[in-house]
């Protein structure tokens, strides 16, 4: 059985009001985009992260969806402004309804 997938976030633990930081985010999930055939010359369904989004406090931050072509352990690294201290909230949907989640928080001053 192949491991779950994890997911690997970097949050700076603090800040300024109103600084724009910088978060990456990995998971390590070996996608399948649904084209390639088993031994047997059947196809291998997909399984792709299909979707992720980053929330501040629950507002929406980042999103995006993915299509097959992703590649394995996709990586994001996007930019955020922050006015208040609180919870980053990360999730990663995969094709079988699965969700991956992780969450870090940061101080402002």
């Amino acid at each position: 059985m192949a491991a779950k997938p994890k997911p690997r976030v970097k949050v700076p633990k603090t800040a300024k009001a109103g600084e724009t930081i910088v978060i990456k985010t990995l998971i390590s999930h070996k996608m399948e985009s649904g084209q390639r055939k088993d031994k047997e010359g059947k196809i291998i369904p997909r399984k792709i992260i299909n979707k992720f989004t980053c929330e501040f406090n629950g507002e929406p931050v980042f999103s995006c969806d993915m299509d097959p072509a992703i590649s394995a352990n996709p990586y994001f690294e996007f930019r955020a402004k922050v006015p208040e201290s609180g919870m980053f909230k990360f999730s990663w949907v995969d094709d079988d309804g699965s969700v991956y989640t992780d969450e870090q928080k940061i101080e402002v001053s």
